[in-house]
């Protein structure tokens, strides 16, 4: 039984006879009204423009301007950085024009 649920009322007491052992207390914490207060604040602060589509596609297109016009050497060393998982596998490498 995992140490935050209490052990049902019928439940032996293992901790029974070692003086040393503190008793366990329940201790929960909701913190639904602070994630709904911080996301309001959140999209309060990103304003009534934002279109989460088009910061994706932006997103995307500086990926692709940022890897664009790679060298044979820095293309071989992306290409092996996206195989091994270190950077996402996005684009030809190549900016659109």
């Amino acid at each position: 039984m995992a140490p935050h649920d209490p052990p049902p009322p019928d439940a032996p007491d293992e901790a029974a006879g070692r003086p040393d052992t503190p008793a366990l207390a329940d201790f929960a914490v909701d913190l639904t009204s602070q994630e709904v207060l911080r996301q309001a604040q959140v999209l309060t602060a990103l304003g009534p423009d934002w279109d989460p589509l088009e910061a994706l596609h932006a997103e995307q297109a500086a990926h692709d301007l940022l890897y664009s016009g790679l060298d044979d050497e820095q293309q071989r060393l992306y290409d092996d950085l996206v195989a091994a998982g270190v950077l996402p596998a996005r684009g030809s490498g190549h900016a659109a024009a």
